[in-house]
């Protein structure tokens, strides 16, 4: 089955902050400055957005942190449908997300990974055809892109789980257990701090 085949029931959920000077990548501004960090969450949010965002092959959706913004004008297109994140740690929040829309199966993306493409999201989910999660990993890491085939398996999947860690990534596997099965698409970096974004413009220029 190729990537344009997978069913239909098929959810992208892109994990995203109000994008507010001071509130958004807080390391990066320490390297570049509030104005250049937010400037560049800003670009990267609405760029993804504008690629993924209308994509038939599935539905997409914006969890948007603090929830008082989901219900606020800003970068968000009015034709994507908002969801809040809600209280707790990223675990409760991705957990919640899983859910939220419904049956079908769903992805969830983080908003600050510039090399986001449809193919990727077309990748993860055609992977589900086969296996019950997959993964999209980072450099660091932890991941820029996690999916399950059945959304309920979430309740358990980020217990414990070390964010902001390079365990985060091995800790969730763990929560998978043996008897499912998971997929890796292809290693993206996140860009978190000075020497990440130093590094995606070189790439962009080159």
């Amino acid at each position: 089955m190729t990537p344009e085949a997978h069913l239909p029931e098929a959810h992208l959920v892109v994990f995203a902050k109000a994008p507010r000077r001071g509130r958004v990548k807080r390391r990066l501004a320490a390297g570049i400055g509030e104005a250049a960090a937010l400037a560049f969450y800003r670009q990267t949010l609405e760029a993804l957005l504008r690629r993924v965002g209308r994509d038939r092959r599935w539905r997409t959706w914006i969890a948007v942190t603090p929830d008082r913004a989901a219900a606020e004008g800003g970068p968000w297109p009015p034709d994507i449908p908002r969801l809040a994140q809600g209280d707790g740690d990223l675990g409760a929040r991705m957990a919640r997300a899983f859910t939220a829309p419904g049956a079908g199966r769903v992805a969830i993306v983080g908003s600050d990974v510039p090399d986001i493409r449809p193919r990727h999201v077309a990748e993860a989910f055609a992977a589900l055809d086969t296996h019950d999660a997959v993964f999209g990993p980072a450099g660091d890491g932890g991941y820029w892109l996690i999916g399950l085939r059945r959304p309920a398996a979430a309740a358990d999947l980020f217990r414990n789980v070390r964010w902001s860690t390079q365990h985060a990534l091995s800790d969730t596997l763990a929560n998978l257990g043996p008897n499912r099965t998971a997929a890796f698409l292809e290693m993206l970096d996140d860009i978190d701090d000075k020497a990440a974004y130093e590094r995606y413009l070189r790439r962009r220029s080159g």
